[in-house]
């Protein structure tokens, strides 16, 4: 059998373990946010394009709700990048070293964890890898167009609306190009404004969005890398950022890399297949090593990047073994290291079960553990409060990802409303988080939608003929804008309305008829039960201020193999009402 064979053997093989592996582990926070997004399907969000969200919402109505469901699409992404990379490496540097550029990246543990949790970034590095290898198919055609050209587009505008950092590519392509003698007149034929018109209509749906929401995302972004801050120079965290790196890598691995750049960038200067995945490694690594200088960023924001930087450290290497027997025992050691550390990035309980008390605090999988029990405690405590104070209560979590992981777990999750999130998060004024667009504790249902529904059944609701007609007859008096040339009259027709409406639904909060407002709250006057994992004394402020009291009815621990791993805070807070700002 040949090593390809072998090679595709290992691939599918892995493949299968991951996918058998998926439910074993629970949702990380991040994937459970990242699922409420799917329930809210929107052109844009937050902090992201929609890819994410499209691609749990189609594997979720395949597999339903389930963490298989969620999570089935990062095996078959990994795969698909592993079979692209080989490809690409094999037409630049051979088989052998496509074999090894291969195992290389299924031994590195950050693509490992990519390979079995469902975030932005195996959508990412598909998409760049795929781009990669198009954009060379067009290269190795000119001067003639040829479909690669917008192919290549349309994988960078995948990558984008999934995660920004893709269109770096873009930046990649017109630096190789200009570089280029041989491809500089590319910026002059018509393949490159196609690949861009094309890449152009994946950032149509994102910009839309965020014109209509003051376009938070680039604040959002702003805030991400430090640039809302004074000029401030840090080499202590640009040296966090590197021993990050040389974590999630293995140090072996990261360390081999950086030589095969100096390498590579030799050759560059006469040979364009180093050149060309320099071009595609070097601006995002020099970007977001120099922005660690002024703050340290997250160690897979350079991802993208190392997919290129390996093959060249393959090339590199097979080089350097051919006659140095140190560098065969290094490389060996490298991936034997790879393998053990992505081994335990996949299941760290391995160190634990040998008898080692790893803290909860060191491991970075700790936010994949408790998340199940922790809903299970809430619920069995919200049903106890609300059989104690026979009313109803909602829920509020003191960030995004506690509440997007409860609401997951929770065998009744209880939504107040269409649209609303089983748990909630501390609304303030200004958006930090997705949550911030869902339904909220803290909206006014407007009074005509509660008619409008009334009136599809008047019988069924209680109401006379003659009251129903009355209602009917106002609503449709009401007037369209909010600014008219009658003041007066447009608010005698709202009273008018709100008169009626009264009438066919007495237990309404109206107090009066002649007030001004169009809506109320569903949740006035009502309790909640705050959840935090903060260690926190009180709830948040912006929970605290709209309610009476509170008052802290449980502090719950979690541990697990007899180390500590989590602790819950509960409040109750009473009396909702909604606070000036």
């Amino acid at each position: 059998m040949r090593p390809r064979h072998l090679l595709f053997l290992f691939l599918a093989a892995l493949t299968v373990l991951r996918l058998c592996y998926l439910s074993q582990i629970e949702l990380s926070p991040d994937e459970a946010y990242y699922f409420q997004w799917s329930k809210h399907l929107d052109w844009s969000y937050f902090s992201k394009g929609p890819g994410i969200a499209i691609a749990m919402w189609l594997t979720t109505h395949l597999f339903g709700d389930t963490v298989f469901g969620i999570r089935v699409l990062s095996p078959l992404l990994s795969l698909g990048t592993s079979l692209i990379m080989f490809q690409f490496a094999r037409r630049l540097y051979g088989e052998t070293a496509a074999i090894w550029t291969t195992l290389l990246m299924n031994f590195i543990p950050i693509f490992q964890a990519g390979s079995l949790v469902m975030t932005i970034d195996p959508l990412s590095i598909f998409f760049w890898m795929a781009a990669l290898s198009s954009f060379w198919e067009a290269l190795v055609r000119s001067p003639r167009f040829s479909m690669w050209w917008p192919i290549t587009g349309a994988l960078i505008g995948c990558g984008f609306v999934a995660k920004y950092t893709n269109a770096m590519q873009l930046l990649s392509i017109l630096f190789l190009l200009a570089i280029t003698p041989k491809y500089r007149r590319e910026l002059l034929r018509p393949g490159f404004y196609v690949m861009l018109g094309v890449f152009s209509l994946f950032t149509i749906p994102i910009l839309v969005w965020n014109s209509q929401h003051a376009w938070i995302t680039l604040i959002h972004l702003k805030s991400r890398g430090g640039f809302d801050e004074g000029p401030r120079f840090r080499p202590a965290d640009f040296f966090v950022y590197l021993l990050l790196h040389l974590g999630v890598y293995s140090p072996l691995i990261f360390a081999g890399m950086i030589p095969a750049i100096g390498w590579a960038w030799k050759q560059s200067r006469s040979r364009i297949k180093p050149r060309f995945l320099l071009a595609f490694s070097l601006p995002l690594l020099v970007m977001y090593f120099a922005l660690a200088f002024k703050k340290a960023g997250e160690p897979n924001w350079t991802a993208p990047g190392m997919l290129s930087l390996a093959i060249l450290a393959v090339a590199f290497w097979l080089e350097l073994t051919r006659d140095r027997a140190w560098a065969r025992r290094y490389a060996v050691a490298a991936l034997a290291l790879g393998g053990l550390m992505s081994l335990l990035t996949a299941d760290p309980e391995m160190i634990r079960r040998l008898g080692y008390p790893l803290s909860y605090d060191r491991d970075p999988t700790a936010r994949l553990r408790g998340w199940e029990t922790a809903a299970d405690i809430v619920e069995t405590f919200r049903s106890k409060f609300e059989a104690a104070s026979g009313a109803p209560v909602f829920l509020i979590a003191n960030k995004y990802q506690t509440a997007a992981a409860l609401g997951f777990y929770m065998k009744d999750k209880r939504p107040e409303g269409p649209g609303h999130p089983p748990v909630y998060c501390p609304e303030g004024p200004f958006p930090e988080n997705q949550y911030y667009y869902f339904p909220r504790y803290d909206e006014n249902t407007d009074f005509t939608e509660v008619a409008t529904a009334l009136l599809r059944d008047p019988k069924t609701a209680g109401m006379t003929e003659d009251a129903a007609k009355e209602l009917a007859a106002s609503m449709a008096a009401l007037p369209t804008k909010a600014t008219t040339n009658d003041p007066e009259k447009d608010a005698e027709r709202r009273r008018r309305f709100l008169h009626a409406l009264k009438i066919a639904a007495p237990q309404l909060p109206i107090d009066t008829y002649y007030t001004e407002t169009m809506g109320f709250s569903r949740f006035a006057g009502r309790t909640a039960l705050y959840i935090s994992d903060r260690g926190e004394e009180r709830p948040a402020n912006e929970v605290e201020k709209d309610f009476t009291r509170y008052e802290m009815l449980a502090c719950i621990d979690f541990t697990r193999r007899g180390l500590p791993l989590r602790q819950i805070r509960i409040f109750a807070c009473y009396g909702y009402h909604q606070s000036e700002l």
